[in-house]
């Protein structure tokens, strides 16, 4: 069964059903068009040092032909690049796709097991990384391929000081700058400066070829890397323009605010790649978590854009000078990733004047797949299908279920990956025929087309053979005036088999279990319920915000 795309009736003016992928022949091709077209525009800004699309140009070429004299790179090999928001990373990013190799994108705060299991999956031979990570490769690299390091500093392209780089990293990067040595390293800028000295040689990649393996699932189980070709990029970047077009026109030059990591494929198409075709200046920040200075960084710029995710946006709006930013020039802000709360939602829009605009997608898909208008009041849904896009909501054998039934989201589109890296058995398992993609999200589709997340499939909670949403609870209770941030879980109950635990940051330091119970019964039927409250300074979350329920579920077990 299929839906016949019913949604396009409520597409926005101007946005098309449909884009063209082939007006984009690589990640590549899409960087040099900006560079010559946008040659004097500001690109990247990091702590005030900003490089333009002709500087740009000229370091990504220098960069992409160092890899391919000195470490012999040839079409397709994996580049790791290891690093947060700085102005290196796109330079290494797009000099790795120019030379035609494959970017291996690597969370610098992995442990060392994590980073052993990605490079040796990967098979890189290359390292990009912050030299405040490198001790953690220094423990693993004997066992990879890794045959060659890039470092670089926080600085290094800034021209501080070095005291007051050191005293930078200490304090927002990694807590220690560790003493290391890693035999035949090299700096990022004598790299720069003997690429320089080259010709790069041009690499024919097409929409086949391997531009990214994006590493996923690190959360609840085996990191499996996602193949995501330059078709599946060109494809969302060329989906992400279309929907946004009716907000600026083509020719806007905005500024787009780039607080999740590079590194992580939201901010990586949705903001790096999107708005580097668009001609856009991208503020980098490089420590988002330091919310007194990332406010301090926002009052220097009238920008245009913001992304983030519901933790970002609810931190930001509880820290102080936030509502004396200039929002008067801010068109969209997305939030993807997690769910967006309808409490963090209203807020902004109280104090910013601009709608939060919710969309969705995974790793899998590059990573768009569905957003809301960018005029829509929030309305609880994840928004339509994106041009190019069907979605279908399935049972546990794959069947497509009417419209309104609750089941999997599926996802077919250009943007949808080739597979998980050497892991056949694992695509198998997420593909169906025809394309069709499995998320693991529960949800629905309304009568318009708009979808609903209800939740991911393995963080349901059983009650006595009742489905419980996470989600649902937690919006309820963030909505209590004495509560932070809420996350629900499974907890085993011998009764019910599972009952419903709640892990609570306060803003009340009074606020009692009790409170927080009744305030959940005013809109939870009893299955629903809270069983047990727990009161905790912080929740764990990943490198961008998103709770990690899988260690709240561990400790609920052990309550």
């Amino acid at each position: 069964m299929t839906y016949s795309r019913y949604w396009i009736n409520s597409y926005p003016p101007g946005v098309p059903a449909d884009i063209d992928p082939t007006q984009i022949r690589s990640v590549a091709h899409l960087a040099e068009e900006s560079f010559t077209r946008y040659a004097d525009r500001v690109a990247f800004i990091q702590m005030g040092r900003s490089i333009t699309y002709r500087e740009l140009d000229a370091q990504t070429r220098a960069f992409g032909a160092w890899l391919q004299q000195h470490t012999g790179l040839k079409r397709g090999g994996r580049v790791a690049i290891m690093m947060p928001n700085l102005l290196q990373y796109p330079i290494a990013l797009f000099g790795v796709l120019r030379a035609g190799g494959t970017v291996v994108n690597t969370n610098p705060l992995y442990t060392a097991r994590e980073l052993e299991h990605q490079l040796k999956d990967s098979g890189a031979e290359t390292v990009v990384i912050l030299e405040n990570f490198a001790h953690v490769l220094q423990e693993v690299i004997g066992r990879t391929q890794v045959k060659h390091v890039v470092v670089t500093s926080v600085g290094e392209l800034l021209g501080f000081p070095k005291g007051a780089i050191v005293d930078f990293v200490v304090r927002t990067v990694r807590k220690q700058v560790p003493a290391w040595s890693l035999p035949g390293h090299h700096r990022f800028n004598d790299v720069l400066a003997a690429g320089a000295r080259h010709a790069l040689q041009q690499v024919d990649v097409g929409h086949d070829d391997l531009a990214f393996l994006q590493y996923t699932g690190g959360t609840t189980g085996v990191s499996k890397g996602a193949m995501l070709s330059h078709g599946n990029i060109a494809a969302n970047t060329l989906q992400s323009t279309a929907w946004t077009e009716p907000a600026w026109p083509r020719d806007t030059h905005g500024i787009a605010i780039t607080a999740l990591p590079l590194y992580h494929i939201f901010a990586l198409t949705g903001n790096c790649i999107v708005f580097l075709r668009l001609g856009w200046t991208n503020v980098l920040i490089t420590n988002p978590r330091d919310f007194p200075g990332f406010v301090k960084e926002l009052k220097k710029y009238k920008f245009t854009y913001i992304s983030g995710v519901n933790t970002l946006f609810n931190a930001l709006l509880h820290t102080p000078g936030f509502e004396t930013v200039d929002f008067s020039a801010l068109r969209c802000t997305l939030g993807g990733g997690m769910a967006v709360q309808r409490a963090v939602a209203e807020r902004w829009k109280q104090v910013t004047g601009c709608i939060l605009t919710q969309a969705w997608g995974l790793t899998e898909t590059s990573p768009g797949a569905c957003i809301n208008p960018i005029t829509e009041e929030f309305n609880d849904s994840i928004g339509l299908p994106i041009s190019s896009t069907e979605i279908g909501i399935a049972d546990d054998d794959g069947n497509m279920l009417p419209i309104g039934q609750s089941g999997e989201i599926c996802v077919r589109g250009p943007q949808v990956m080739k597979g998980y890296w050497n892991r056949p058995e694992e695509t198998a398992k997420v593909m169906l025929p025809d394309g069709w993609l499995r998320t693991g999200d529960i949800g629905r589709m309304d009568e318009r087309g708009f979808v609903y997340i209800e939740d991911r499939k393995k963080d349901m909670i059983n009650v006595s053979g009742f489905n419980v949403y996470p989600n649902e609870v937690e919006s309820v209770a963030v909505t209590h005036p004495g509560i932070l941030e809420a996350a629900a879980v499974a907890q085993p109950n011998e009764h019910s088999g599972e009952a419903v635990a709640l892990f609570v940051v306060r803003k009340d330091p009074s606020l009692t279990e009790e409170q927080v119970i009744e305030h959940c019964r005013t809109a939870l039927t009893g299955y629903k319920l809270p069983k047990h409250v727990y009161f905790r300074k912080e929740l764990p979350k990943t490198n961008v915000g998103k709770i990690l329920r899988r260690e709240l579920r561990d400790e609920a077990a052990k309550l």
